[in-house]
């Protein structure tokens, strides 16, 4: 906490170099928020550059009371979410499959060829299935696997109550293996 509060003061004092360290510390998690919630890069990266406007604009606010992550975390949210309010839903696409030749790169003696090749199969039928999650489920359940954020953290971000992100993330779970289970059926 005492790094968080040294780099918000030299932030709100315009030391040199201490804004860029703080977009350097957060960018990723900031990323991560929004282009879960937009699914569109261009979009996204416009909307991180608002957050940490908005940040730099609004920092004299932040009260030390909960960890900065939180802080910036829900002034990401709360920008993805407002501009997807402003939005038409989004068309979602299922991911391209990967042409790079990587499953072929990893060819060992006691590689298995078939189950790599459905490990793959699943993945992308997983993350397809991620992508048809509607937002705020896709991205609670992101932070919350992905980014491994408690559900107190979550919830600091978002904004929504504990039992809520719960009930996201029970729901988002049991649809993606509803889904899952009648594609490998």
């Amino acid at each position: 906490m005492n790094e968080e509060r040294a780099l918000v003061e030299g932030v709100l004092a315009r030391k040199s170099g201490a804004f860029e360290r703080l977009v350097q510390s957060y960018q990723g998690l900031c990323w991560h928020i929004i282009y879960r919630m937009v699914r569109d890069p261009e979009i996204s990266r416009d909307l991180c550059q608002e957050t940490f406007l908005r940040i730099y604009r609004k920092l004299h606010q932040y009260r030390y009371d909960s960890p900065l992550k939180g802080w910036i975390g829900r002034v990401a949210y709360t920008i993805a979410l407002r501009h997807l309010e402003r939005q038409a839903p989004p068309v979602v696409e299922a991911p391209a499959a990967s042409t790079d030749g990587s499953v072929i790169e990893s060819i060992a003696s006691d590689f298995d060829l078939e189950q790599a090749s459905l490990d793959q199969e699943l993945m992308r039928c997983l993350r397809a299935e991620i992508d048809q999650l509607a937002p705020v489920p896709r991205s609670v359940l992101s932070l919350y696997h992905l980014e491994e954020l408690s559900i107190h953290e979550i919830a600091e971000i978002t904004g929504l109550p504990s039992g809520t992100i719960k009930s996201h993330l029970f729901r988002a779970r049991l649809q993606l293996r509803k889904a899952l289970e009648s594609l490998w059926r």
